[in-house]
C-alpha cells in the first residue's frame, strides 16, 4: 500500500515537472515574458532608419523596460533613455519639428523615432559594427571612438571584457542577449 502511494506521488511529481517544463518553454510562456510593446513604431522606425527592429527593441527592453514614464539616475528619458541634450541635438540634426524633448520623455513613439534616428548615425559612424553601436549608445561614441584608436578594445563580443567601463561591458551583452531572444521569438516582427 505505502509502496502504491510512493509510487502514485513520484509519477504525479513527474507529470507536474513535465507540465511545468512545457509550459516554461512554450512560445507563449517566452513571448509574455519577452513582450515587444509599441512594435509598429519600432518596425516603422527600423524600416525608415535602415535598422534592425530586434536591436531597436531590446535597446529599449534593457533601457526602460519599456516604460515611458523611466528617467535615470543621469537624467536619461523615455523609453529610449535619452539624455535631454542628446535628444535636442538629435531632434535638430533630424528636423523633427513636431517633436520636443518632452514628448521624447512622455511619448513612446516620439521617443523611438528620435533614438532610431541616433542608432542610425551610430550605425553610421561605426560602419554597421552592432557592438561598437551598442557600446556607443550607452557609453557615448568619443569613448567608443578613443577605446578603439588605443587599442583598448577591438569593438568584437568576444573581446567585450576589455570595454573599461563596467556598465557598458554589462550593456552590452544584456543588449545582446536581449536580441538574440527576440530575433529567437520574433523572427516575423515586421509583419503584423
Amino acid at each position: 500500500m505505502r509502496r502504491n502511494r510512493a509510487r502514485r506521488r513520484l509519477l504525479l511529481l513527474m507529470i507536474i515537472a513535465v507540465l511545468a517544463l512545457l509550459f516554461v518553454r512554450s512560445e507563449w510562456m517566452s513571448r509574455w515574458l519577452y513582450p515587444v510593446h509599441y512594435r509598429d513604431a519600432i518596425v516603422a522606425s527600423a524600416d525608415n532608419y535602415e535598422l534592425d527592429a530586434h536591436l531597436i527593441a531590446a535597446i529599449i527592453r534593457v533601457e526602460s523596460n519599456y516604460k515611458p514614464e523611466a528617467v535615470s539616475r543621469a537624467g536619461a528619458v523615455g523609453i529610449m533613455q535619452l539624455m535631454p541634450t542628446t535628444a535636442l541635438d538629435v531632434i535638430k540634426k533630424g528636423g523633427f519639428k513636431d517633436i520636443t524633448v518632452e514628448s521624447v520623455s512622455e511619448q513612446p513613439e516620439a521617443a523611438i523615432q528620435v533614438g532610431s534616428w541616433y542608432l542610425n548615425r551610430l550605425n553610421d559612424q561605426f560602419e554597421g559594427n552592432m557592438y561598437k553601436v551598442i557600446a556607443a549608445y550607452n557609453a557615448g561614441p568619443s569613448n567608443v571612438k578613443d577605446w578603439i584608436a588605443k587599442g583598448i578594445w577591438d569593438g568584437q563580443l568576444e573581446t567585450v571584457s576589455q570595454v573599461p567601463f563596467g556598465e557598458t561591458r554589462h550593456y552590452i551583452q544584456r543588449v545582446i542577449y536581449y536580441y538574440n531572444k527576440y530575433k529567437e521569438l520574433y523572427p516575423d516582427i515586421h509583419k503584423a
